[in-house]
C-alpha cells in the first residue's frame, strides 16, 4: 500500500476515478503501444526471416554442383574487381603511371567503359579480339594472326548488347568459365577418387588458385580454351566420343595448340581398351575412336579459311612469323636461353613453367594419369617452341595446364598443407595481377 493512504482507502483522480485505475488504464495503453511497436519489429523480423528462408531454399533447390559452382564464380568475380580496382586507384597517384608512350591501352580500356570494374579485364590481345569481331565479312579478310572461334561467337551476341563486341567477348568469357569451373567439378572429383564432394570443391578451389587464373574472368581466350579442354576430357572418361569429336572441332579453332589434344585425348581411349593397340585392336578403337578425326579437322577449317580468304593455306603461320618473330624451335633451348640469359623476367616466366612440368611429371606419373601428363607437356612445350617471343605471353599460356591444378588439390588432403598451400597461391596470384594491371610492365602480355 502506498504511503500517505490510509489503510482501506484508495485515493480518487480529479474525474471521480481511482487513481489506481487510472494507472492501470495508463499502463495497459502503454503495454499496447508497446505491443504495437514491438509486433511491427517483430513483422520485419519475420519478413526478414520469410525472405532469407525463400532464398535459402531456392539455393538448396539449384542442383549440385551448380550452386556451388555459381558461389565460386560470383566470389571470385567480386574478389578480384574490387582489388583489381583498389591497384588502379593507388597507381593514380604514383606520377609517371603508365609512363606517356604507354597511355594507349588505357584510352582503348576507357573507350569500352568508364567504369573500371569493367573496363580492367581489357588488355593487350583483347583489343585485337574485338577488332576481328567487327571486321566486315563481306570485304577481303586480312588478319590471319588469330584463330576465330572467340571474335566470332561474339558476332551474334553483340547486337543484343547494343553493338558492343567487347562486351559480348567479355560475357563469352564470362560464361565459358562457369562452365569450366563445372567441369572440373566433374572431372576433378572423378580422377581424385569421387568419395565425395570435397575433392571436386578442392580441385575447382585450386583451378582458380593457379599463378595467373585471374586471366579466365578477362576478355581473353583462356577461359573458353580450358573450358572446352575440361569438357573434352570429362567426356572422353565417360566413353561419349562423339561429343568429344564435337567439342574438340572447336578447341582446335579457340587455339593453335588445340590440334594437339587429339593426342591426350586418343591415350584417354587407349586406356579404355587396357592399352592394347595391336593390329587386331585396331577395329575396336576406330570404330568407338573415329570422332577423334574431328579434333585436327577443327584447325583444317580455320586453315581453308585462310586458303579462302587469302589463297594461302598456312596464312597463320605467316602471319605469326611477319608480325612477331615467331619460329618453331626447340622449346627446351628456348627455355635455356631464358633461365641463363640474364633477363630476370624471363627467367622468372620459365622458372614457373619448369615448376608446373615438375608438378605434373610427379604427380601424374601413374600409367592412368598418362593421358594428363601428355597434355600438360603439350600445353607448356608448344608455347615455348615458339621461341623468345613467347616469353612476355608465356605466363597466360601456362593456364591451359589444368592437370596441375587437381595435382595440387590432391597433395592438399594431407593434414596442414591445404592452407599453407592456399595462402601461397593465393600471394602469388595477388602479385601477378597487380603486375598484370600495370600492364605497361609487359611481365604478362
Amino acid at each position: 500500500m502506498r504511503a500517505g493512504f490510509p489503510a482501506g482507502h484508495v485515493g480518487q483522480g480529479p474525474t471521480g476515478g481511482s487513481v489506481m485505475a487510472d494507472e492501470r488504464r495508463a499502463d495497459a495503453g502503454g503495454t499496447a503501444g508497446a505491443g504495437r511497436a514491438g509486433g511491427h519489429r517483430g513483422v520485419a523480423r519475420s519478413g526478414r526471416t520469410r525472405w532469407w528462408t525463400r532464398a535459402s531454399s531456392a539455393a538448396r533447390r539449384v542442383p549440385e554442383p551448380w550452386g556451388f559452382v555459381l558461389a565460386v564464380f560470383v566470389g571470385s568475380k567480386l574478389v578480384l574487381t574490387l582489388v583489381g580496382v583498389l591497384v588502379l586507384t593507388a597507381w593514380d597517384g604514383v606520377p609517371g603511371a603508365p609512363p606517356a608512350d604507354e597511355t594507349g591501352m588505357r584510352e582503348q580500356q576507357d573507350a569500352i567503359s568508364s567504369h573500371r570494374w569493367i573496363s580492367l579485364w581489357f588488355a593487350w590481345d583483347s583489343f585485337l579480339y574485338d577488332h576481328l569481331a567487327r571486321l566486315p565479312l563481306d570485304r577481303p579478310w586480312t588478319d590471319f594472326g588469330f584463330p576465330l572461334l572467340y571474335p566470332f561467337l561474339a558476332r551474334p551476341l553483340a547486337p543484343l548488347l547494343g553493338g558492343h563486341t567487347a562486351w559480348a567477348l567479355l560475357l563469352i568469357s564470362n560464361v565459358a568459365l562457369v562452365f569450366q569451373l563445372y567441369f572440373a567439378y566433374r572431372l576433378g572429383g572423378r580422377l581424385l577418387g569421387g568419395a565425395g564432394p570435397d575433392d571436386a570443391r578442392r580441385a575447382v578451389r585450386y583451378l582458380l588458385l593457379l599463378p595467373t587464373a585471374f586471366l579466365f574472368q578477362a576478355a581473353l581466350t583462356e577461359s573458353l580454351f580450358v573450358c572446352l579442354a575440361l569438357a573434352a576430357f570429362w567426356y572422353a572418361e565417360r566413353s561419349r566420343w562423339l561429343l568429344v569429336g564435337v567439342i574438340g572441332y572447336f578447341l582446335a579453332m579457340s587455339r593453335s595448340v588445340g590440334f594437339l589434344v587429339v593426342v591426350p585425348l586418343a591415350l584417354v581411349l587407349l586406356r579404355e581398351h587396357g592399352w592394347r593397340a595391336g593390329p587386331r585392336a585396331w577395329p575396336r578403337l576406330l570404330r568407338q575412336g573415329w570422332p577423334l578425326l574431328l579434333v585436327p579437322a577443327g584447325w583444317l577449317t580455320f586453315m581453308a579459311f585462310c586458303r579462302w580468304q587469302s589463297g594461302d593455306w598456312f596464312a597463320y603461320q605467316h602471319a605469326q612469323e611477319t608480325g612477331w618473330g615467331i619460329r618453331l624451335q626447340n622449346p627446351l633451348g628456348v627455355a635455356g636461353s631464358a633461365l641463363f640469359g640474364g633477363n630476370s623476367a624471363d627467367a622468372l616466366r620459365v622458372w614457373i613453367a619448369v615448376a608446373m612440368v615438375a608438378v605434373a611429371a610427379v604427380g601424374l606419373r601413374r600409367r592412368a594419369d598418362w593421358p594428363y601428363l601428355v597434355y600438360t607437356l603439350v600445353v607448356v612445350l608448344v608455347p615455348l617452341s615458339m621461341g623468345p617471343p613467347v616469353y612476355k605471353s608465356l605466363l597466360r599460356y601456362l593456364l591451359a595446364a589444368f592437370p596441375v591444378a587437381f595435382v595440387l588439390a590432391r597433395w592438399a588432403r594431407r593434414p596442414g598443407l591445404d592452407g599453407w598451400l592456399t595462402a601461397a597461391l593465393a600471394l602469388l596470384q595477388g602479385a601477378l595481377f597487380a603486375v598484370w594491371l600495370t600492364y605497361w610492365t609487359h611481365l604478362i602480355i
